[in-house]
């Protein structure tokens, strides 16, 4: 099969497989009768967790026909070429997925492969593996959302989930952070869906970041936390406490001066975050809270919320 034949046949475009081509060494997938574990310590749920089971890619499996079967080993080797590397890294092209458990979940396949892959740069460099499984325990949080979001939610979700799997990002209690690149002094924090954002619980991830990073990457030396959020927009003082978590969140950055984010639309992640949709109609969306309606309100006003960018003392 060239390249253009499995193009045609996965129904994307030839320059996406382009990019996976190469000599790159793979690495297999873990024993399907391993695999119920590894799927319960990455936090999956029962019914993601039984149509990747139900998909697996055994040798004589009808579902994986030769260009999926490519697309997968080329999918791992892409990723596992980049180990360490700290930019976002679509791991393959959007497919199909209504096609089958194969088509949902090719990209859940490569990072049960890559599994070991990446415990062993975490051993490496000396993080623990309490922190390396609560980091890649991100995997079922972003399937059980995906599934929340009717399946929308997935080609962003898969190529954030490329960072974890590369040694990027770790989750130090209710903050992710993402380690900088080449000589970047700056650690940006993520806020995955996991419980309130309290003071106290944001106070210890920060103080666990601050001696993590020296103990296990002492040749990079960051001084600052970064984040960029439509959480650090300040139109939400329009419409929220003082005292919320949000707002008490938001005001420990100094904001950058605002630029339009590329190729990202603010209304759109505002709305993939806390409605966890992209097409629902705003006078379909609930009211339950003050933020809800506050998104709800803001935007049928036909104003737009924007992604800001801040940053405060490590």
């Amino acid at each position: 099969m060239d390249l253009d034949d499995i193009a045609a046949r996965l129904g994307v475009p030839v320059g996406d497989v382009e990019r996976l081509a190469g000599d790159r060494p793979s690495a297999p997938l873990p024993a399907k009768a391993d695999a119920p574990a590894i799927l319960d310590r990455l936090a999956v749920r029962p019914d993601d967790a039984a149509e990747i089971m139900a998909g697996w890619p055994d040798p004589d499996s009808p579902l994986w026909t030769p260009e999926l079967r490519w697309l997968l080993d080329r999918s791992i080797a892409l990723v596992r070429a980049d180990l360490g590397g700290r930019d976002w890294l679509p791991p393959g092209p959007e497919l199909p997925r209504d096609r089958g458990p194969a088509w949902r979940h090719l990209y859940v396949y490569a990072y049960l492969a890559l599994v070991n892959v990446v415990l062993n740069y975490h051993r490496d460099h000396g993080v623990a593996d309490a922190v390396s499984w609560a980091t890649l325990a991100d995997l079922g949080r972003n399937l059980a959302v995906d599934r929340r979001m009717n399946r929308e939610g997935w080609p962003v979700m898969q190529a954030w989930l490329s960072l974890h799997w590369r040694g990027a990002v770790y989750e130090l209690g209710r903050l992710q952070h993402h380690r900088g690149g080449a000589g970047s002094r700056v650690v940006d924090l993520h806020i995955p869906e996991s419980g309130p954002m309290t003071p106290a619980a944001v106070d210890a991830s920060l103080d666990a970041a601050r001696a993590f990073f020296p103990r296990h990457f002492p040749d990079e030396h960051y001084t600052l936390f970064g984040c960029g959020s439509w959480l650090l927009d300040p139109q939400l003082l329009e419409y929220l406490p003082e005292g919320s978590n949000i707002i008490r969140f938001q005001r420990r950055f100094e904001l950058d001066r605002y630029q339009e984010p590329e190729g990202m639309d603010a209304d759109v992640e505002v709305l993939r975050f806390v409605f966890r949709t992209l097409t629902t109609p705003l006078d379909q969306l609930p009211r339950r809270t003050v933020l809800e309606r506050a998104i709800v309100d803001h935007l049928k006003s036909g104003r737009h919320w924007r992604i800001r960018r801040g940053h405060f003392p490590m």
